[in-house]
């Protein structure tokens, strides 16, 4: 939190110092991320990111004009297909279909 004082006139007659707090960028809460932070979030290249968006396993994306952008939540849904998916071929469930390049 930035601080920033300033003089002022106080109640009895001698100046008095007050200090205002100004909230800064990093106390506003994270709503999305960029591709390049989704990717250092998750440590990912962004070249693996997009081979993943082209085969359709990449997150949920926001478009709004040029600028792309990856919501928190699209973020967490993401993270728990992965894990799923991981998970399935751990169990041998859907090994099946991974060999036959089908995605669940």
């Amino acid at each position: 939190m930035a601080v920033k004082t300033i003089t002022a006139p106080g109640t009895n007659g001698k100046t008095e110092k007050q200090v205002l707090l100004k909230a800064t960028e990093a106390e506003v809460p994270r709503a999305v991320f960029t591709i390049k932070e989704f990717c250092a979030a998750h440590r990912l290249s962004e070249a693996m990111y997009f081979k993943l968006r082209n085969v359709g396993l990449g997150p949920r994306e926001m478009r709004a004009m040029r600028k792309v952008t990856i919501s928190l939540e699209a973020a967490s849904d993401w993270r728990r297909a992965r894990e799923q998916a991981a998970q399935a071929v751990d169990d041998g469930v859907g090994r099946a279909n991974l060999l036959r390049g089908e995605r669940s």
